[in-house]
């Protein structure tokens, strides 16, 4: 495959641009990378709102040359990506049922990084997600893995399983939020192949 020369970061639910990993991430591609084009928007609570603002703002990208890297929802929502376009995917915790897990969410949310902010969580969101489904359908393009056995959200197992066709890096101890992510950057980073 061509070097990577598009990003994609996806954060995860109730998340945002401003989430310490995508941070740390932006920061290390502009570092290392400056010749990358980077995109991490804040994505919209409708799973659908959310696929149709990634096709729009993917519609002009080399698909050959970009990747995705997503945590949590937004490891699902990179999955997603992958299946459509074909590229490298990097997914962090990556939700594997999230119309299952946040039917629970149901009213009203606050963001984590502004929670002066709120959002309804609709339940005709956990049909959206039902629609954007993967499972079963192998990633064309290469897959990393990260997951956290101390994982507190999502259970280590069941992400193990469903992403078990990518390379995966099964991690002792650590967290949903994967807080020691700097320490994984390097591996991140080469596996995504940036100019």
């Amino acid at each position: 495959m061509p070097h990577t020369t598009h990003l994609l970061y996806l954060h995860g639910f109730r998340s945002s641009p401003q989430s310490a990993k995508a941070r740390q991430m932006a920061a290390a591609v502009a570092e290392r990378h400056p010749q990358a084009h980077w995109w991490c928007p804040q994505l919209p609570p409708s799973p659908r709102a959310a696929a149709e603002l990634l096709s729009e703002g993917l519609r002009d990208w080399p698909h050959a040359r970009m990747a995705v890297v997503g945590s949590s929802l937004g490891g699902f929502y990179a999955s997603w990506v992958a299946r459509q376009t074909g590229c490298r995917s990097v997914l962090i915790n990556p939700a594997v049922d999230p119309a299952r897990d946040l039917a629970r969410y149901i009213g009203e949310q606050t963001f984590w990084h502004q929670p002066e902010q709120r959002f309804y969580f609709e339940p005709r969101f956990v049909d959206e997600l039902r629609a954007m489904a993967t499972e079963g359908r192998c990633a064309p393009g290469p897959e990393l893995a990260l997951i956290a056995k101390g994982d507190e959200v999502l259970d280590w197992r069941e992400m193990s399983a469903r992403y078990a066709h990518a390379r995966l890096q099964v991690l002792e101890g650590g967290d949903h939020a994967l807080s020691d992510f700097p320490a994984h950057l390097d591996e991140v980073l080469g596996f995504l192949d940036l100019v």
